[in-house]
């Protein structure tokens, strides 16, 4: 009798994981079933949302579904991140996400969902590489070497704009200031669109923003690029240096953008996503479009995304600790 039990309880938990197996067979077929959101936690205008809507347009084509990007800015990304964390996960609420949750992690005491956790990574859609650039009315420098010189002779005088409290830029301009060896004024905006209005205006002197939003204004003359975060140099830019070259042995950071949906979403329908994202992302055209704004196309698995998530938030919050940065 007793093995005849056991035997049922184990029949009845088959039976249970099939029918969730089936289920999510059934909802990836149909889906997508309407419109997604595709939520940027930043305000129009900046890399985010460029992205997103550039890889949402490609989509609502394969799809057969409009792909809505949705702006939901505020708290450095965070809130954003949190609508869809607790949003339905039918893969119809869909997170634009960045580097900056990582970060957030490690800045923000408290956080009101787990972003290792909360969410199923889909797919890296692309790394960005940020720049140092300056307003040269405000600024004359020339190379990062002399922005560092100027800096110290002018204590208090320079002023960086960052996307947010605890955004990629912030840790950015936190790290340039503990390898200069400089104090430099940080100023928080809502996302890079209000920032690059104040640098063009002179309100702030230099930003580290990701290379997108400000390239055409580098090209225009209007901002000068003094260095590039990452460990090697942007095909956009050859000819400025890294801040490795340029003194800082070592500093590599830069900004990647993904997508990602709510935990709970089935697996059939983050498969279905992540195979469309990657075609779109390894397409000629798309490639291109990558290219002309100074992105690197990146269209990684889920798994890969997942460990990419896992490493740097390992990674920046030791960057977190050594900058002393923290928000209650």
């Amino acid at each position: 009798m007793h093995k005849v039990v056991k035997g049922f309880a184990k029949f009845a938990q088959l039976s249970v994981l099939a029918l969730g197996l089936s289920s999510g067979a059934a909802m990836a077929q149909s889906w997508p079933s309407r419109a997604i959101s595709l939520v940027v936690p930043f305000p129009a205008g900046g890399t985010t949302d460029v992205l997103a809507r550039a890889i949402g347009l490609e989509l609502s084509k394969s799809l057969g579904q409009p792909v809505i990007v949705e702006s939901k800015p505020g708290a450095g990304a965070t809130l954003g991140a949190d609508f869809v964390a607790k949003s339905k996960a039918d893969g119809h609420i869909l997170l634009m996400g960045a580097v900056h949750h990582t970060i957030a992690s490690s800045v923000y005491k408290k956080l009101p969902y787990d972003f290792q956790k909360d969410f199923a990574p889909v797919s890296t859609v692309a790394l960005v590489p940020n720049v140092l650039v300056i307003n040269p009315t405000v600024t004359p420098v020339k190379s990062a070497q002399e922005l560092v010189a100027y800096a110290k002779a002018h204590p208090g005088k320079l002023a960086f704009g960052s996307n947010g409290n605890g955004t990629a830029q912030h840790l950015i301009g936190s790290q340039f200031e503990v390898m200069g060896g400089v104090n430099i004024l940080h100023v928080p905006y809502k996302g890079s669109g209000p920032l690059t209005t104040d640098l063009l205006g002179g309100q702030i002197a230099m930003s580290f923003d990701t290379m997108t939003p400000v390239l055409p204004h580098i090209k225009a003359g209007k901002l000068r690029a003094l260095a590039v975060t990452t460990a090697r140099r942007s095909s956009a830019l050859p000819d400025v240096p890294t801040l490795d070259e340029s003194g800082m042995k070592g500093f590599n950071l830069g900004t990647w953008f993904g997508i990602l949906a709510p935990a709970a979403t089935p697996r059939e329908i983050v498969a279905k996503l992540n195979a469309e994202v990657v075609r779109i992302v390894n397409s000629p055209d798309f490639r291109k479009k990558m290219e002309e704004i100074g992105a690197e196309p990146i269209g990684n698995t889920s798994e890969q995304m997942a460990k990419q998530i896992k490493d740097d938030t390992e990674k920046y919050a030791k960057l977190v600790k050594d900058a002393k940065v923290a928000i209650e």
